[in-house]
């Protein structure tokens, strides 16, 4: 497994770089196309989730690039996702334009000057965010679009640390944690924090990463980085813990039906709140798809220990976060966490198919695309829920 699928001499392959990327291409032009079409959503809205869809295949890429789009898919037509199309432009088309191209030139520079086809496709990224994305976000306060984009972002780069750092139990290791990875991973994170408070949930899961990465980083990178967290912390707690509602009894907000944007200190407790958050995952993904995440942790766990553990943090923090807030955002709030379960359920198909082709003798190649054909039935099912059938 892992996302760095290259060698060092395919890395300098131009070839090389379409087939890998071409699965998240792939995946972000559907999602696009549908986005504008049955979603009716502005331009620029839906070139920004189709950017968070294709960041997801990305991920996922290393599962092999017919199940990478289909659960990117999966994600694009769950129904807390598909819940950001829609609306009136919000984003000026110029300002966006002037954004990608300075965005493509300095893509351009890095490939000539460095080499690196992965900081070329980085460092264009992190300029979108920057002088884009992360401006107008701040215009708008809170951009749950940006968080989204941010969040796959970091899912990325930390599954990548792990994987080179940690490869399977019968591997040996693969490298160490790369100086600009480290960077990368601070810049998201910080970017994400002074968008969004939320965004420090995803702190536990990334402390623990790079703990686990055995990466040599420097005092100055830890000061940065702690200083974010206090400072997402901060920031998360003024904004949906002081208030009122901190101490108000979650048994009664359940029986008089409360719907309030702020977290009940007791919510955990209360039995109704657990049934209630597994709903939320199997209202998106069905109750097979939530078995099927349970299935792909439990083999992820197996064969990539730090990445199992890892994930299952990340989703813990932004469950109990879902057991204490009793908003009616809660489900679009929570898209971290249906990342995180769609990387599971990809997972549990990859496995699959796997061991299909090692138990089917003489049929590997029809074996290696029966998983992906079972698995595409499931964001087939939440399109045709969406177009009403």
């Amino acid at each position: 497994m892992g996302t760095f699928l290259l060698s060092d001499e395919q890395r300098g392959s131009v070839r090389a770089w379409i087939d890998y990327l071409l699965p998240s291409v792939m995946a972000g032009a559907i999602a696009w196309a549908a986005f504008l079409t049955l979603g009716q959503t502005p331009l620029v809205r839906a070139s920004g989730l189709a950017l968070v869809i294709a960041g997801m295949a990305l991920t996922l890429r290393s599962m092999g690039g017919a199940l990478a789009v289909i659960g990117a898919l999966a994600l694009a037509f769950s129904p807390a996702f598909w819940s950001q199309t829609g609306g009136i432009e919000t984003y000026n088309p110029l300002l966006f334009g002037a954004a990608v191209i300075g965005a493509l030139i300095a893509a351009g520079v890095i490939w000539m000057t460095r080499k690196r086809p992965s900081l070329a496709v980085a460092g264009a990224a992190i300029l979108m965010i920057v002088f884009f994305l992360f401006p107008q976000g701040l215009a708008v306060g809170r951009s749950l679009r940006l968080t989204t984009l941010l969040t796959v972002a970091l899912l990325y780069l930390l599954i990548d640390a792990l994987t080179v750092s940690n490869p399977r139990p019968d591997s040996p290791p693969t490298g160490t944690l790369r100086p600009h990875h480290a960077i990368f991973l601070l810049m998201v994170f910080a970017l994400g924090v002074l968008n969004d408070p939320m965004f420090v949930l995803a702190s536990p899961a990334l402390l623990l990463g790079l703990f686990l990465t055995r990466a040599r980083l420097s005092v100055i990178y830890w000061m940065l980085l702690i200083g974010a967290v206090i400072y997402g912390a901060w920031r998360l707690i003024d904004v949906y813990a002081v208030s009122g509602y901190w101490l108000y009894p979650a048994a009664e907000a359940i029986e008089h039906h409360l719907r309030v944007p702020f977290l009940l200190a007791d919510g955990w407790r209360e039995p109704l709140r657990w049934v209630d958050l597994l709903g939320l995952v199997a209202g998106q993904f069905t109750v097979i798809g939530g078995l099927l995440g349970v299935v792909g942790l439990a083999r992820l766990s197996r064969w990539y220990p730090p990445i199992g553990v890892v994930t299952m943090i990340a989703f813990a923090a932004y469950a109990f976060f879902g057991l204490l807030y009793f908003g009616g955002d809660r489900e679009v709030l929570l898209l971290p966490l249906l990342m995180i379960q769609v990387f599971w359920m990809t997972y549990a198909f990859s496995t699959l198919r796997q061991w299909l082709e090692q138990s089917a003798t003489g049929l590997q190649q029809s074996a290696r695309w029966l998983a992906p054909a079972v698995f595409v039935l499931l964001p087939m099912v939440l399109l045709l829920r969406i177009i009403g059938i």
